[in-house]
């Protein structure tokens, strides 16, 4: 068992290669789904001013921020006034604030770094870990909305998830059936809290812990709304089993209806639901149509939301692959106006975890760090296996140099450790009658083909040179085409001509 001294600090972990390559492969493919929505990348200090972060993440959250100590003197009193960084948000609005009059009117991000946060460590969840968020600022419009919906959804469908569902909620909304549920203003924040929790502790939990926190009278009213929603849901089972895509809609319609019901005029309430029903109207057409869900109980827990909460889940994961919405009064806390703004943050260490366990991730990109191993037989031959590996490269392909001189048998079991297919071999007798020998790691099949490298030795004419330049050509393309067919020997003989 590895000692303390080894192991990295709770919650932080270390990547070895094949999980360094499962993440640049995650983050490249959301990476090229954001620019296709016309996204910018941006990236931000790890360590902000505390005054920049606290109070912006609601009580829970302050509690969550890593504080960096000042030194000297006030090491003692635990003062800090710096702080790591706790999302990609709120640094994205202080950058607005910073560089208002360099950026374009509605201004489009990305940003893929690190956050810290002191939390408990659990399955998919770590003290550090990457955020892939897309934001724009600018715009009150529900098409930004279902914009960032859609992008977040197509890169989800990019990385291979088909079972994901998008909750939809919005905090006028909340306010709303806070308001006519009769809960005091004093007690809408606690209740929300709750009520974030009804996928976990169900309409019965929920009912136990508001009477604890706001009072029984209170909550009666709001607990009733909830288990008729709960019913409703149950009701489109039965009615849509075999049509799902259908079966949202319908079901959406219904908590719509209701949600118009029960908020009735309510200002703020009444303006949330037909901001839910714009996005809803606004994704049809997009990959996310199908997959948005109407949740009245989504509340997220951040208290600079504004208007529209989304939220992504999968059944194998507690938690969310993400998670976003529209927060238009945080940037005017830099800059002393509003800006409108909205975003999403995709999970990039959960879709990680979820990817694994279901193997959605490339084989090729678990097994190999390489296409093809370059072996050296001796001390006379390292110059042509350099070679060798150096045209290779050139036109492509993955290939590993074995460093040193060693008896074949370590060679290739060094190649078959690291999972490479393809080993080449230029010993004395291939060198001697201009071959090259390959061997496939799988199937233990070993064939010689007429090879001849490009010499790098003075030539006699130009011609000369000519001629061996077009030949080598020739020969590299053709042990690329057999190696790019899979090794079959037979198409390698017709491939490889003698003297081409």
């Amino acid at each position: 068992m590895p000692s303390a001294k080894t192991q990295p600090a709770r919650g932080m972990r270390d990547f070895l290669p094949v999980d360094v390559r499962k993440r640049e492969y995650v983050i490249g493919v959301i990476k090229s789904v954001y620019e296709r929505y016309g996204f910018e990348p941006l990236e931000t200090p790890a360590v902000e001013n505390i005054e920049t972060l606290m109070g912006k993440y609601g009580e829970e959250g302050n509690q969550l921020i890593f504080k960096i100590l000042k030194r000297g003197e006030h090491e003692k009193t635990g003062e800090a006034d710096l702080a790591l960084r706790y999302d990609l948000t709120v640094p994205l609005a202080r950058v607005v604030g910073q560089y208002q009059n360099e950026l374009p009117k509605f201004f489009k991000r990305y940003q893929i770094q690190p956050v810290w946060r002191a939390d408990r460590p659990a399955r998919g969840r770590f003290r550090e870990f990457y955020q892939c968020d897309v934001d724009v600022l600018g715009s009150r419009s529900m098409v930004v909305e279902a914009e960032l919906i859609a992008a977040a959804s197509d890169a989800l469908v990019a990385l291979g998830f088909n079972d994901f569902v998008i909750r939809v909620n919005h905090r006028q909304v909340l306010i709303g059936l806070g308001d006519r549920a009769g809960i005091r203003h004093d007690h809408i924040e606690p209740a929300l809290t709750t009520i974030d929790k009804l996928d976990k502790i169900g309409v019965e939990g929920v009912e136990k812990e508001l009477s604890a926190r706001i009072g029984p009278t209170s909550t009666t009213k709001l607990v009733d709304f909830f288990r008729e929603l709960a019913s409703l849901d149950q009701a489109a089972d039965i009615a849509s089993e075999e049509a799902s895509a259908m079966k949202e809609k319908a079901l959406n319609a219904a908590i719509l209806g209701r949600l118009v019901e029960f908020v009735g005029d309510h200002e703020k309430g009444s303006r949330g639901v037909e901001d839910l029903r714009s996005i809803i109207e606004l994704s049809e057409g997009t990959s996310a149509a199908r997959r948005i869900r109407l949740d009245p109980s989504l509340a997220r827990g951040l208290s600079y939301y504004t208007g529209a909460i989304i939220e992504i889940n999968v059944s194998d994961l507690t938690g969310s692959l993400g998670g976003g919405g529209r927060y238009d009064n945080l940037v005017g806390m830099f800059l002393g106006k509003d800006v409108p703004a909205c975003g999403f943050s995709l999970g990039l260490e959960r879709i990680i975890v979820v990817m694994s366990e279901r193997e959605m991730f490339p084989p090729e990109l678990i097994s190999s760090p390489a296409d093809v191993m370059v072996t050296i037989w001796n001390e006379d031959s390292i110059a042509e296996s350099i070679a060798l590996a150096t045209e290779l490269r050139r036109e492509g392909l993955r290939v590993d140099l074995y460093p040193e001189a060693d008896k074949m048998g370590k060679q290739f079991k060094y190649a078959s450790s690291r999972g490479i297919p393809f080993v080449l071999i230029l010993g004395d007798d291939e060198r001697a009658h201009g071959e090259l020998a390959i061997k496939n790691m799988k199937s233990g099949e070993q064939i010689r083909l007429p090879f001849e490298l490009l010499k790098t030795s003075p030539q006699r004419n130009v011609q000369h040179a000519d001629d061996q330049t077009v030949k080598s050509k020739r020969n590299i393309e053709a042990l690329l085409k057999w190696l790019r067919n899979g090794s079959k020997a037979g198409e390698a003989g017709d491939s490889i001509k003698p003297g081409a």
